[in-house]
């Protein structure tokens, strides 16, 4: 019986990690309440392998097509955009408008308005412009579809850490809903998203990811800690983005290896 209340939770969390990070149906989950999300945030990397499988094969359909590189970058990236309902790229442009304010309750404010601001918009046209041009110029279909599961993966990987250590800014909202995993949970979790980065990129990309990655999603941290006092669910998709983009780069840059 044990083994199988075991099988049924990692199984629970998954669908629960899925149904927060995406849009893909996973069915009515009982009994869901406050913690709910902390507890399955070990699958957030899981939930991330779904999202990047769908993209990257994407990706890897229409490359043998007469889409250009560019073109088969922007078809995947909205592909993303809708499996995810683009709840990454909307906390990064509430972060973005926050940046803007000059003290913790304005920004604080501004994030939780759901109109965009010009910071908004525009930090949403580099960070989709960038991640196009990155993948693009990954050399080889194989390699790009690879460094699309490695992203989404890494990406939220590291998010429960994130999590566990930086209370959040707030006393309600999301975050505060959300709870703070354990600290086993989350180092599972950023296990899982360094298995992957490692498993499906070049040693010498997946280390420069990390270090591309630990200086943006710093500097997201280091703002947020300084400016708002913790991390909202807005700053996790600012993270989420820039951890994102960070594999990209280092994707791109390591373009003497060929996957294809």
């Amino acid at each position: 019986m044990g083994v199988t209340r075991d099988n049924f939770s990692l199984v629970r969390d998954l669908r629960v990690a899925v149904l927060f990070l995406t849009r893909v149906p996973v069915g009515r989950i009982a009994g869901l309440e406050a913690g709910s999300l902390a507890a399955a945030a070990w699958a957030f990397p899981l939930a991330g392998l779904i999202v990047g499988g769908i993209s990257g094969g994407v990706l890897y359909a229409v490359a043998g097509t007469e889409i250009s590189p560019l073109g088969c970058a922007l078809v995947a990236l909205v592909v993303q955009a809708v499996v995810t309902g683009a709840l990454h790229e909307d906390g990064l442009a509430d972060v973005a408008d926050g940046f803007g304010a000059h003290d913790r309750a304005r920004a604080l404010e501004i994030m939780r308005d759901s109109r965009i601001g010009a910071y908004g918009v525009l930090s949403l046209i580099f960070s989709v412009g960038l991640r196009a041009v990155m993948i693009s110029g990954i050399p080889g279909p194989g390699f790009a579809f690879a460094a699309m599961l490695a992203a989404a993966t890494f990406s939220r990987g590291g998010l429960p850490l994130v999590m566990h250590f930086m209370a959040p800014a707030r006393m309600d909202g999301l975050s505060q809903d959300a709870g703070q995993p354990d600290f086993k949970r989350a180092a599972t979790a950023l296990i899982i998203g360094l298995a992957g980065l490692f498993t499906l990129l070049p040693l010498s990309v997946a280390f420069s990811a990390i270090v591309i990655a630990t200086g943006l999603g710093g500097a997201v941290l280091w703002w947020a800690h300084s400016r708002l006092g913790g991390q909202t669910g807005d700053v996790l998709g600012a993270v989420q983005q820039m951890m994102e983009l960070a594999v990209y780069v280092a994707a791109a840059a390591g373009s003497s290896v060929f996957y294809a």
